[in-house]
């Protein structure tokens, strides 16, 4: 059943890929659905043994790396941790395989497409499940490429290309310190198997772990889109809608978060690190939501709130709630994959028109979209008793209860983001379903409900999105909780503060990020619909038009990027392969053995005068080399005669062709 979950979704992606021609549309898309669906309920089933009942499951396939003491498996293990992972990844993955049905459904491309979201499906499960950090390596790997593959799939457009290319090249940052940080690890460790490597993490210097850990931060900041290492996120929105919401709600994004509560055992270690968490985490919050609060594209305000939603998390693990921050990943995944589909819904209806200030009054034509995407912004802002109140607001104050300077400070940061998220989610409802008509009249002719492969999967996630919280709160942040009892989550005795705020936080910072919730969507309301003239005037006055300008153009960082970063780089990179790969290392290698070589030959060649007593001088240097080498270097006997047979095949044979060569030469001499 384990290695069913792990083949399963690669077997479609072959079957579409491969032989897409041969079955044909239909055929691609009910094998390729079937099979993730089966391998969602086959999860769930796991989810029950291994999670529910701590029974963890390892498998190892075969050897891949044998090396003296260095020995790494193809092997995977399903622990606590993993099959809370499976759980939103292939939920949100079949649930987008089907809303792919219909929302692709005139796209000539199907069977590719649904070949890349399962081969994207597969890669997800490998990153999680396993067993050792190369093989995770891998699964990062894949996932980036085929990442690269779905955001570029109409490849004929530019926008498409370069989000496609910003996307891999940001990811290959990571990447490239996330190997610097395995390498660190064989170093230290002498292994990258999760048991080696945890078990003795006490053992080994706090530097060491340090800096295996920010290397291991660096590659997650890059997949969970950090500040610093974000600019490809919000790019990456020129792809079909349902690949937003798998790369931005259970996969791509998921994975940086994974890596670091699956390094837990080494992060907890580091105090470093967890300070670096918990800032990174804060700032991308703020800088996020800000930066969202400014756009007009309805899929880049969900892309900007996905960043946000994961600056949280990140805060989490800097808290050393590495169990909260699973918790968060699992509820954001459902309603954030449940805000990009209604999205898609509205996207769909409206000729694929993306820019929400020409939306408007469009409660009337999609009455189902609008309730599902009320219930996902629900969920986004905390509001009680939705499946986001019971792990956003914990994490705040969880922020609070640490009761450091650093982590009160990141609390009233956090805060402030979250105001901001609440700001952005009520002018993307106002804008799109409460307003005014603002779009041209085709759009409200044309506007319907989907068809049942649109909206299923839309009230499937919007159950999730309101119950699944309250469902799974005990299970995962319960104080009572055995859920992690398999010890794949590692939290320090000298860390843990679960107890600490439930029992001593005041009661008033407990319920200060609602009050802000609360305040800040009646005044966004009344802005709105009583004030949107002052507003305006706000915004054509000219410190209203370049505050506008500054959030809207997010901060000029891909400006100061592609000025003074990425034009460096890359004039660096130019001259570095004239220089190294086409000067000195070709000089040293190829290029500059093949000139050897021919000049040797050719030099030995000349030896080859045809005079005898040019031979017997070879021969006496030789004779004499054989004599002197053993005083002088002390070499071995064998050693000797390998080194004369070798300089003998330099030198030309004195063969009987060359003496009766030269003898003959000579005889004609004195005849002449």
């Amino acid at each position: 059943m384990y290695l069913l979950i792990i083949i399963l979704p690669l077997l479609g992606s072959i079957s579409s890929g491969f032989f897409g021609r041969k079955i044909g549309v239909s055929g691609s898309q009910l094998i390729t659905t079937t099979l993730v669906i089966v391998t969602t309920i086959l999860a769930i089933i796991a989810y029950v043994e291994v999670g529910l009942n701590n029974i963890p499951v390892s498998i190892q396939l075969f050897r891949w790396v044998d090396s003296e003491s260095l020995n790494i498996n193809w092997a995977f293990h399903f622990d606590s941790l993993t099959v809370s992972m499976l759980l939103p990844v292939l939920i949100v993955s079949s649930l987008v395989h089907l809303y792919s049905i219909s929302y692709m459904s005139q796209d000539p491309h199907i069977q590719r497409f649904f070949s890349y979201l399962s081969l994207f499906t597969f890669m997800m499960v490998v990153l999680v499940t396993a067993d050792n950090f190369l093989l995770m390596f891998v699964g990062c790997e894949g996932v980036g490429v085929c990442s690269y593959l779905l955001v570029n799939f109409w490849y004929t457009r530019i926008a498409a290309n370069q989000s496609s290319i910003s996307a891999l090249l940001t990811n290959r940052v990571g990447d490239c310190f996330l190997t610097i940080g395995m390498f660190a690890m064989l170093f230290a460790f002498g292994n990258i198997n999760y048991s080696t490597v945890f078990s003795l993490a006490p053992y080994i210097s706090e530097n060491v772990v340090t800096l295996i850990c920010i290397c291991l931060l660096i590659g997650a900041m890059a997949k969970s889109s950090q500040v610093g290492l974000h600019v490809w996120l919000p790019m990456a929105i020129s792809l079909p809608t349902p690949v937003s919401a798998l790369i931005h709600a259970a996969t791509m994004v998921t994975a940086g978060v994974y890596l670091l509560m699956r390094s837990s055992p080494l992060i907890e270690y580091s105090n470093t690190v967890l300070l670096l968490c918990l800032w990174i985490g804060a700032l991308t919050t703020v800088f996020s939501s800000l930066i969202g609060l400014f756009q007009q594209d309805i899929k880049k305000v969900v892309a900007y709130s996905t960043m946000s939603q994961l600056g949280m998390m990140v805060i989490a693990v800097g808290l050393s709630s590495y169990n909260v921050a699973l918790f968060h990943l699992i509820n954001h995944a459902f309603y954030k994959a449940l805000l990009f589909l209604g999205a898609g819904s509205v996207i769909h209806a409206v000729a694929d028109n993306q820019d929400f200030r020409k939306y408007g009054g469009l409660r009337a034509f999609l009455p189902l979209t609008y309730s599902v995407m009320l219930i996902a912004s629900l969920s986004l802002v905390a509001f009680p008793y939705m499946t986001g109140f019971y792990s956003k607001d914990l994490i705040l104050e969880l922020s609070y209860g640490q009761y450091y300077f650093s982590s009160t400070v990141v609390y009233f940061i956090a805060s402030i983001g979250a105001s901001f998220t609440t700001l952005y989610s009520i002018k993307v409802l106002y804008l799109t379903f409460l307003a005014n008509p603002n779009g041209p009249l085709t759009y409200y002719k044309n506007a319907h409900e989907g068809d049942y492969y649109l909206t299923f999967p839309l009230m499937i996630l919007s159950v999730f999105s309101i119950f699944f919280g309250y469902i799974a709160k005990d299970i995962y942040v319960g104080l009572g909780s055995n859920f992690f009892a398999d010890n794949s989550i590692f939290i320090h005795p000298s860390h843990e503060i679960l107890i600490d705020t439930e029992f001593g936080v005041a009661t008033i910072f407990k319920l200060l990020p609602f009050i802000i919730t609360i305040s800040v969507s009646i005044l966004a309301l009344i802005v709105f619909e009583i004030l949107p003239n002052a507003l305006m005037g706000l915004k054509y006055t000219r410190f209203g038009y370049n505050i506008y300008l500054f959030f809207n153009q997010r901060f000029f960082i891909e400006l100061f990027y592609n000025k003074y970063i990425t034009g460096k780089v890359l004039s660096l990179g130019g001259k570095m392969t004239k220089l190294l790969d086409r000067g000195a290392l070709e000089l040293v290698g190829p290029s500059g053995l093949e000139k050897g070589l021919l000049l040797l030959g050719n030099n030995i060649a000349k030896l080859d005068s045809g005079i005898i007593t040019s031979y017997a001088l070879y021969i006496l240097v030789g004779i004499v080399f054989y004599l002197s080498v053993p005083f002088v270097f002390g070499l071995d006997q064998s050693l000797i005669i390998i080194i004369i047979f070798a300089l003998l095949s330099l030198i030309p044979n004195l063969n009987t062709n060359s003496f009766y060569r030269s003898n003959s030469n000579y005889l004609a001499k004195q005849d002449k």
